[in-house]
């Protein structure tokens, strides 16, 4: 026998607390480091909400004045209102369906339910601000089915520029999100209960009501208060919807009050920063209490793993295929298809042949114009190389978590969730202000690098979550042995557990890269000649009336964020697993 097979056996002899390793410093410097990375631009949003002038200024004192403006603005309180609005409009709208649909696609024999699936999680690949200009497009006054509307019926029974209308269609498109979660919960599910339920006579809709929603009611909750925390922080919908008309919600309150007052409004942007971040962690807040107080009363995953027969929709199947089917028509394939037309036309309209106006003049422009062109390239750079940093980053938090001690695995895990709690719009402005404050980091603000740092950082609490999941299917047991017979940690680690986790790795960069491929509010304050990338270029084109050049832009945002989810799919990714 030789020395290493015998360490082996004694590694496996000896208790798992006496092999445990001790909390090594760099969990400590770990957690400093991602503290300050997540809290320093956040702290700074708070200081200059207490300054008389810019924090850059030489002449600046404490003062209230930004907080006296912004709470005596009719304006601020008119968003604040219309925001809740939509809030409770998307809790109201999709909490209901997605939690119906994740019911019919995991645990029906709905027709169609796998195509089903893959169309339902466009929307969360999908930028919103591009789903907005296609339902203007599709459904606006002058749109293609407005158009049919008007030659057949003489009127146009629907507008899409008023408050409850944005409030709808905020639903519509989040009813993915919440499909997303519950149906984590309800493929994870031991079925003995809901098959004795039917084994006691109980119909389908029985059982969806009384079985199986009520076991995933802390998914069901999760996601209404997600809803209501994304109702707040929505930002490009209302752009793109309420410009029309004046309406303004919280965000868009923000990004247009250096209009209103003609200079740059620092102190009212940190404050109304502040206020909206304040408002965020207090729904955050009481998500976690009300998780907290339910989640133990619904334990609904057994050990088992016992699975029961799909139930039979029977009449009633192809009724949902049709709903399923209009839905998807109506908030996804319509509005795409309504873009990607879009950018292939000079214009369109009532009494407008599309075949007449016909061109690539839009795509020629934007590989002839400097800073469109840029975009493109950067979008890919900032997906590729920023995904795979941010996959570093995450990996390197989630090992933390999971291996310090529990004071320090709780205070790692609450910072790199705190990010959640603030709109990608705030993040961008306070990364901004922080590249001004801090000089030896200002050379950043002009590169790439000032994109991939705050988007690593936005997308943090998905990040950690993902990775974090992935390495706990990886027995520290592995690790542990491989120390035993001489490898130090960081050996350990590269050596037994990186190579297995080769294909969630794999799986976590392909989800990073279509999330930073429709990123755009983060990019809002942070674009700069040199920085463009298609979703800030989007932003900034709208206020300018370009619907050409933001057609074709989205249009190519489309075609890469599908290709990699086709791609992402055919490997199995799942993005809520």
């Amino acid at each position: 026998m030789t020395g290493r097979s015998q360490g082996r056996m004694d590694a496996q002899d000896l208790p798992a607390k006496q092999i445990r390793l001790k909390p090594a410093y760099w969990g400590i410097l770990l957690t400093v480091v991602v503290a300050v990375l997540v809290l320093s631009p956040l702290g700074l949003l708070a200081y200059q909400s207490l300054l008389s002038a810019p924090f850059f200024a030489p002449i600046k004192q404490v003062s209230l004045d930004a907080y006296k403006y912004v709470l005596t603005d009719p304006a601020f309180y008119r968003a604040l209102f219309n925001s809740f609005v939509i809030a409770l409009g998307m809790v109201v709208i999709a909490v209901p369906f997605g939690t119906a649909l994740a019911f019919l696609v995991n645990k029906t024999d709905l027709p169609f339910r796998k195509a089903f699936e893959l169309l339902l999680l466009t929307p969360t690949f999908v930028s919103p601000i591009i789903l907005g200009i296609g339902f203007t497009i599709v459904f606006g006054p002058v749109g293609l089915v407005s158009n049919v509307f008007q030659d057949v019926f003489g009127r146009v029974p629907w507008t899409i520029y008023s408050l409850p209308a944005i409030a709808i269609i905020a639903g519509l498109l989040h009813v993915p999100y919440v499909y997303l979660y519950v149906s984590s919960t309800i493929r994870n599910l031991d079925a003995s209960l809901e098959e004795a339920a039917r084994i006691s006579g109980a119909g389908i809709w029985t059982v969806a009501l009384n079985v199986t929603i009520p076991l995933v009611r802390p998914s069901v909750v999760y996601s209404a208060m997600l809803m209501l925390l994304l109702g707040f922080e929505i930002f490009g919908l209302p752009l793109v919807l309420g410009d029309s008309k004046g309406i303004d919600v919280i965000t868009t309150y923000l990004y247009r009050l250096t209009g209103v007052t003609g200079v740059p409004a620092y102190g009212p942007m940190a404050v109304v920063a502040v206020m909206l971040i304040l408002l965020a962690l207090v729904i955050v807040g009481i998500q976690r209490k009300v998780l907290g107080e339910t989640g133990t009363k619904y334990t609904s995953v057994g050990a088992k793993g016992y699975r029961s027969a799909r139930f039979k929709l029977g009449k009633a199947r192809w009724w949902m295929v049709l709903i399923t089917a209009l839905y998807l028509l109506v908030t996804v394939i319509l509005p795409v298809f309504g873009v990607v037309l879009r950018s292939f036309v000079t214009s369109w309209g009532a009494g407008v042949n599309l075949l007449d106006v016909l061109t690539l003049k839009n795509y020629s422009a934007i590989f002839t114009l400097p800073d469109l062109s840029r975009g493109v390239v950067n979008t890919f750079i900032v997906a590729a190389v920023g995904g795979f940093v941010a996959v570093g980053v995450y990996l390197t938090i989630a090992s933390g978590i999971l291996r310090s001690t529990p004071n320090l695995r709780r205070t790692l895990d609450y910072i790199s969730g705190l990010p959640r709690s603030v709109p990608g719009l705030i993040m961008g402005l306070a990364f901004l202000w922080l590249f001004l404050f801090f000089k030896p980091i200002g050379f950043l603000r002009t590169t790439l690098a000032s994109l991939i740092i705050a988007y690593t950082i936005v997308w943090l609490p998905y990040g950690v979550r993902l990775l974090t999941a992935t390495l706990m299917q990886i027995s520290k047991d592995l690790e542990e042995a491989a120390r035993m017979v001489g490898a130090s940690p960081l050996k350990a680690f590269q050596k037994v557990t990186l190579p297995l986790l080769q294909s969630g790795l794999l799986s976590a960069w392909l989800l990073m890269f279509m999330q930073f491929v429709r990123e755009y509010s983060t990019g809002v304050y942070l674009l700069t000649p040199g920085t463009e990338v298609l979703g800030s270029l989007i932003v900034s084109l709208w206020a300018t009336g370009a619907v050409d050049s933001i057609a074709a832009l989205s249009s190519i945002q489309i075609v890469i964020i599908s290709i990699v989810y086709l791609i992402a799919n055919r490997l199995g990714v799942k993005a809520g697993e």
